[in-house]
């Protein structure tokens, strides 16, 4: 267990695939509107840009779609058809979310957020679900230079809390997500969602089946 013996003084959270159940709808709706489009993509061709920022999915999807502006018309595509499915409603919490957070406020950790997501929507998809008020600094992937799996997002997060980097731990679904905490020197928790672990990060991290499986070691995570 790769965090036997450490113990953190805050806690940082992704959002989509972890805290939110937000990840299958995108798919869907990007594996719809792409073939619609006559451009279909695979679920594959999705995979590849799950945990990372916007800037850099549309780099990756320009290729698969023919252009960058084919690219960002099927993002916009995508985010009416989701906003249209759920009609402002939100998405739903993963298992374990609410519990969890609900522990760490009443012992007082500190928690932020860190996501490859755009910060307005950030917080309007916190919103939406009733988890604003569990988090101070929210940070979003459009804040920094460099998006996962560069530490640079939870660097940012990190120091809006007050602390090291070394000092917190990160919750992550993603490898990128993973690999940018490790890089930035925190201790992860990794939760996988759509996507199965990178080899290569999974045994740098404790890999959890969902967040519910978290809630009985926090007490030996976090100091008092």
């Amino acid at each position: 267990m790769p965090h036997t013996g450490r113990r953190f003084t805050a806690a940082i959270f992704d959002m989509d695939g972890l805290l939110l159940d937000s990840e299958r709808p995108i798919r869907d709706a990007w594996l719809r509107q792409s073939a619609a489009a006559g451009t279909p993509l695979s679920e594959a061709d999705y995979l590849l840009t799950v945990g990372i920022n916007r800037r850099d999915c549309l780099a990756v999807l320009a290729d698969k779609l023919g252009s960058h502006a084919h690219a960002e018309a099927m993002y916009e595509a995508v985010d009416r058809e989701v906003e249209a499915q759920f009609q402002g409603q939100g998405f739903a919490l993963r298992p374990g979310a609410l519990a969890l957070l609900q522990t760490l406020h009443s012992n007082g950790v500190p928690c932020a957020v860190a996501s490859s997501t755009r910060h307005a929507e950030v917080l309007r998809r916190l919103g939406l679900a009733g988890l604003l008020g569990f988090f101070g600094p929210i940070h979003g992937g459009d804040q920094v230079a460099r998006g996962k799996p560069h530490p640079d997002l939870f660097q940012l997060a990190a120091g809006s809390l007050g602390h090291a980097p070394e000092q917190t731990l990160v919750f992550e679904d993603s490898s990128y997500g993973a690999q940018g905490a490790l890089a930035a020197g925190a201790g992860v928790v990794l939760v996988p969602d759509l996507k199965s672990p990178d080899p290569a990060t999974a045994p740098r991290c404790l890999v959890l089946n969902s967040l519910e499986a978290a809630l009985p070691l926090a007490g030996l995570w976090f100091a008092a």
